[in-house]
């Protein structure tokens, strides 16, 4: 036995007592089995939580995604870029809960705004009656938005789904192939900004999302610059009706 299986053996046997008496009575059975058969096992239930969803991210996002559709969208709020409580760019997804003017505090996930129990699940399996107020997201919330922000950190589980094929070709994908939105973010900002918030996050979850060979997602890129170059010069110009009829102008 080398001296790291040494070393990792020791740490584990040490690992599983401390989590084993930190266990309630009740705890998720598949977060457990997922934690003991890891390399290198969780020593505390908070951090099996965390890497359960960390290694399941597509179920991560999907209930992410159905924890914020229960919450649906906050009264009076509505998709903006820039200021306080707002995203800079079109490419992160709006987070109400997370706007001073929405937040529903302590206790409640500030990307779903569902309440947070103990090590941060999704349900009241304890039957506590109340949220953890010293809790602020969901561990499933987290792993998701992490995924919704860099999806190309899980290329892995995305090849897998779509069984190592390119979506665009049909071959096979390689080594080199990208994460891809198939409607880009850009469209998403300037045809969707109104849909219902929880509708808004499946354009940054699995459902939008591809895994393409390289060769064909800069072809995807080159016409998607071409497009945004076209209707950039198109607002330019603007229709005018004056006693001749209709004409265009070109805006200065």
């Amino acid at each position: 036995m080398t001296t790291t299986s040494s070393w990792r053996t020791l740490r584990n046997v040490q690992a599983r007592a401390r989590l084993e008496k930190a266990l309630p009575a009740i705890f998720p059975a598949p977060v457990l089995q997922h934690a003991l058969a890891r390399p290198l096992i969780p020593p505390t239930p908070r951090l099996a939580v965390e890497s359960y969803w960390r290694n399941h991210i597509l179920r991560a996002d999907r209930l992410a995604r159905a924890l914020a559709a229960r919450s649906g969208t906050p009264e009076g709020w509505t998709w903006q870029l820039g200021g306080a409580g707002h995203a800079r760019s079109f490419r992160l997804p709006p987070a109400p809960f997370r706007d001073p003017a929405f937040a529903r505090g302590r206790g409640a996930c500030c990307i779903c705004g569902q309440p947070v129990y103990r090590f941060g699940w999704h349900r009241d399996l304890w039957a506590g009656g109340a949220p953890n107020t010293k809790a602020g997201w969901h561990a499933a919330c987290v792993a998701a938005w992490k995924f919704w922000i860099a999806p190309h950190a899980q290329v892995r589980a995305l090849k897998l789904r779509q069984r190592h094929r390119c979506t665009t070709t049909g071959k096979r994908l390689l080594k080199t192939a990208e994460v891809d939105h198939l409607l880009p973010l850009y469209r998403v900002w300037r045809e969707h900004r109104d849909a219902p918030w929880p509708e808004l996050l499946g354009y940054w979850g699995a459902p939008n999302l591809q895994v393409v060979n390289r060769a064909a997602h800069v072809d995807k890129c080159r016409d998607e610059a071409a497009e945004r170059s076209r209707t950039v010069q198109l607002s330019r110009f603007r229709v005018v009706e004056d006693e001749s009829g209709f004409s265009v102008v070109e805006e200065e």
